[in-house]
């Protein structure tokens, strides 16, 4: 099965990063690099979804839509 996640990336202020993926709630991971955040984010997505498929649930599409809203000061 091939699936394909938006995945969030934030700095956080006291070092690294966090990563959630909107499309699965409570699925999410992070790292001292951005790539080690998304490196265990792709580990965390392959747990949720196994997760679900061993429990007989379905796995959800993303369908999620990310746009920029510029706004005066």
């Amino acid at each position: 099965m091939e699936a394909s996640y938006l995945v969030v990336v934030k700095a956080d202020p006291d070092g690294g990063y966090w990563t959630q993926v909107p499309a699965l709630p409570g699925c999410g991971s992070q790292g001292d690099t951005i790539e080690d955040a998304v490196a265990n984010t792709r580990e965390a997505i392959r747990s949720y979804l196994g997760s679900l498929v061993k429990h007989g649930e379905p796995v959800p599409e993303d369908h999620t839509l990310v746009t920029q809203v510029g706004v005066s000061a």
